[in-house]
């Protein structure tokens, strides 16, 4: 049921038909409503019947989710300074756009979810074909949880020469269909084959790398490979979903559904988050697996927290966020000694940073500075994406990359696209990296990667 506070649909479609006729150009309507509580999921698995650009994200550290569908205007942007324009397309959008919105909440009303590639050089498109070098979508239908309350947004793109009934007849079709639709319930299917790409070849790489390391070519290089899946059926992407938020509590989960083709992951990284002004980030690197009772656990803990090689690769992050945030934030608060962050196959070393944006700063000009971080790139910046670029046995596409979502009210949060998998149809490939510095050992830095690529394949057909 909807709990409806703002005009009616019909009139506001009628005025949004006649402004778009006066002006000769289409009008963007935003109309949000309270309604009863809704499970995400289900919307998400509910939306298949009606488009096949769907989006999910559930933040990590709140109750908060956010589940879109349809697309009624998408930002894109290959130019090499894609977050300024994307932000300059979005400005653009608030401005002529009408929203009806007497809720006022963070995520409702005009929300962009969506995302960046790791690097809009790369030249090889594949597998990632459907995914352009950013997309951020606001979609038709958006859903937020937040805390125990459930708002529905309809955004609505109207052309001069629309219908009035047909748009608000297909509106009522759709919301019907998403909040009281029968739910197909689909579980994941049977794995078929397991095939790891080119792991020699990648061992070779590292050792390479460790030796322009060396030679002073750069300092530190993350080098990522590949495992491709096969199932005995189709992948359906809410089933997906539904096991990656049973199993993985402290990591931000997301989808993005582009052409057929889905980017799924359960990340515990955050790249920024702001919220009334106030900016949070993190430093998450070097990593450990879990024990296999407490007393295991507290030791694999101590070793990570001391071992050189980890805390020289964590450092690496601090720095650079430092940087990035003090450049466009007042207030910056780092604790000086990283602590260790659990979460349900791995544990990592951990850093919070904290600061107050600076006004005429947004979110994205915080992404911007910050991507990559060396977590996911290197040191120093361009000559490892660079070296990323010449050197990596796989194409990037979105994995390691910014993903998130922003708001008309400045509110939004991205994460890094790691722990992540693309699923097309009954095929997924899954990513995984490690940082190589000089005495990196190619056998360690492989098996790191396997413990990395346990969250996304215990939940597709285990290990």
């Amino acid at each position: 049921m909807l709990h409806t506070k703002i005009p009616q649909i019909d009139e506001i479609v009628e005025e949004a038909i006649n402004q778009a006729t006066l002006q000769g150009e289409p009008q963007l309507v935003c109309i949000v409503n309270q309604i009863d509580r809704t499970d995400s999921i289900a919307f998400l698995d509910r939306a298949n019947k009606i488009d096949k650009h769907r989006m999910f994200w559930r933040s990590a550290d709140e109750a908060f989710v956010l589940a879109g569908v349809g697309s009624a205007q998408r930002i894109q942007s290959a130019d090499q300074h894609r977050f300024n324009e994307v932000e300059s397309v979005w400005n653009d959008i608030q401005e002529k756009a009408k929203v009806y919105d007497s809720i006022n909440e963070k995520g409702t009303g005009l929300v962009a979810l969506g995302g960046f590639s790791f690097d809009t050089q790369q030249v090889n498109r594949s597998p990632w074909e459907a995914f352009p070098d950013n997309q951020m979508t606001i979609p038709m239908y958006l859903l937020t949880n937040k805390d125990e309350k459930s708002y529905l947004t309809t955004n609505i793109l109207v052309l001069e020469e629309d219908h009035a009934q047909q748009i608000i007849h297909q509106i009522k079709s759709d919301q019907q269909q998403l909040l009281n639709g029968i739910r197909e319930e689909v579980n994941l299917p049977h794995r078929s084959n397991t095939e790891e790409i080119s792991p020699d070849k990648w061992k070779v790489s590292v050792e390479k790398a460790t030796e322009d390391i060396k030679n002073g070519e750069l300092e530190k290089v993350v080098l990522a490979r590949e495992i491709r899946l096969k199932f005995s059926r189709e992948v359906e992407l809410a089933a997906v979903i539904e096991n990656l938020s049973n199993t993985q509590d402290n990591s931000y989960i997301f989808a993005i559904e582009s052409g057929g083709d889905y980017f799924v992951g359960a990340t515990p990284e955050r790249l920024a988050r702001v919220d009334n002004q106030e900016l949070v980030s993190t430093c998450l690197a070097g990593t450990a697996p879990r024990g296999r009772n407490d007393e295991e656990d507290q030791k694999l803990g101590q070793t990570l927290l001391q071992d050189p090689k980890n805390r020289q690769e964590h450092d690496f992050v601090v720095q650079m966020i430092r940087e990035a945030v003090e450049a466009c934030c007042l207030d910056v608060e780092i604790p000086k000694s990283p602590v260790v962050y659990p979460l349900s196959n791995l544990q990592h070393l951990y850093t919070p940073v904290t600061a107050t944006l600076e006004q005429g700063y947004t979110l994205l000009d915080v992404v911007g500075r910050l991507h990559p971080t060396p977590a996911l790139g290197g040191m120093p910046q361009k000559k490892s994406v660079d070296y990323i670029r010449s050197h990596e046995v796989l194409n990037r596409g979105w994995y390691a990359g910014p993903v998130g979502w922003f708001d008309g009210k400045n509110n939004g949060e991205f994460a890094v696209a790691i722990r992540s998998a693309l699923i097309q149809k009954n095929e997924a490939s899954l990513f995984a990296g490690c940082g190589v510095v000089e005495d990196s050992d190619p056998e360690a830095e492989y098996q790191e990667t396997g413990v990395k690529f346990k969250p996304m394949l215990s939940v597709l057909g285990g290990y």
